[in-house]
């Protein structure tokens, strides 16, 4: 049985930032398309996942708003590349998990960057499943098995504790680190029993598969996950006003999905490749927050006062600290610091 080793040291991360950047970067998909050949730039990290940020990126809404500048989008795997981008400088805007964020912002010298939207609240578009062919009916069942998940994001922070509720430690099980298409292939091969993970593997996993808990479910208990939108410092200091516009276009964005629900299921499909049908399906699952409650002081708050998801990323802190996955929690006022709330709400006016 196989400990989850504790994630790398900040020296660690910096000394190896030139190679871990170049292959996060690299490795990754890119596009111009839609952007001029203006001075300015912005290079934005996404996941192709089912949110607003594909919306945004599909009706090229930012670079309507911000036509001379040049903007690249990046597709990113997890959220501990994305850390690994912002180590390296390669990003200015990105879509980050609460538990990588909470990774990033922990330690003696955090990742520079601060926390400026909320995409969305995990729900069903999160979840553990477990092979139907072992008769795997609940989490206590899956002691001594092997179990995949991309290390360093919300699934594996939610997987640890699913398990920690159903009394099993992280040596009770076999862990594996896998991203999304590798657990796919695992899974057909029946190298694994169980995997969390997110859309759209989960709904291929699911096919063949027992949902035992899903990221809606551990929420509700008491550790709810986010797909956060992080900003770098530089970008803060240097040009505040393209993060205004950026806001507005993410703000703009989550408005789509209530009153252009056809549109946005035809922007996500775009995206994603996949049908009409499932874009549907997929964007069902997750929980979109209107701006004005990603403003409010149940979320991320406004200027001058932190909402709740200062103390939903402290406690998930806490958590990877008593898990042995960060050395010690971040600092209450580490995590203060690490929130940009500047003319909030007003600029989403």
């Amino acid at each position: 049985m196989t400990r989850v080793p504790q994630g790398p040291s900040r020296r660690l991360l910096l000394a190896g930032a030139l190679a871990a950047v170049s292959a996060a970067v690299t490795g990754c998909s890119s596009d111009n398309d839609g952007s001029s050949g203006g001075s300015k730039r912005l290079r934005i990290g996404y996941f192709a996942f089912p949110s607003g940020d594909l919306i945004v990126k599909n009706r090229k809404l930012l670079e309507k708003a911000l036509p001379d500048y040049k903007i690249t989008w990046i597709k990113f795997d997890s959220g501990a590349s994305v850390n690994q981008a912002f180590v390296g400088k390669s990003l200015d805007i990105a879509a980050l998990g609460s538990s990588p964020f909470a990774r990033g912002v922990s330690g003696s010298s955090p990742i520079p960057y601060k926390v400026a939207w909320i995409l969305d609240v995990a729900g069903e578009n999160e979840a553990l499943v477990a092979r139907k062919a072992g008769g795997i009916t609940d989490v206590a069942g899956l002691k001594g098995k092997k179990i995949a998940t991309p290390f360093a994001s919300t699934s594996h922070y939610s997987l640890l504790a699913a398990l920690d509720t159903a009394g099993l430690k992280p040596s009770d099980v076999q862990l594996i680190d896998l991203q999304p298409q590798p657990i796919l292939a695992a899974w057909e091969r029946g190298d694994i029993d169980a995997a969390y993970v997110w859309l759209p593997t989960l709904d291929e996993l699911r096919e063949s598969g027992t949902q035992l808990t899903s990221s809606k479910d551990i929420g509700a208990a008491g550790k709810p996950t986010l797909d956060l939108a992080v900003v770098s410092d530089e970008l803060i200091a240097k040009d505040p006003e393209a993060i205004d516009a950026w806001r507005k276009a993410e703000a703009e964005a989550l408005r789509l999905l209530k009153s252009d629900p056809d549109g946005s299921v035809e922007a996500v499909a775009a995206e994603l490749n996949i049908s009409a049908a499932d874009a549907k399906a997929q964007l069902a699952q997750g929980v979109f927050l209107t701006p004005e409650e990603v403003v409010s002081a149940d979320w991320l708050g406004a200027e001058g006062s932190p909402g709740k998801l200062l103390s939903y990323i402290s406690d998930t802190g806490g958590f990877l600290a008593e898990q042995k996955q960060i050395d010690a929690a971040p600092l209450p006022d580490s995590v203060r610091k690490a929130f940009y709330l500047k003319g909030l709400p007003d600029v989403l006016q």
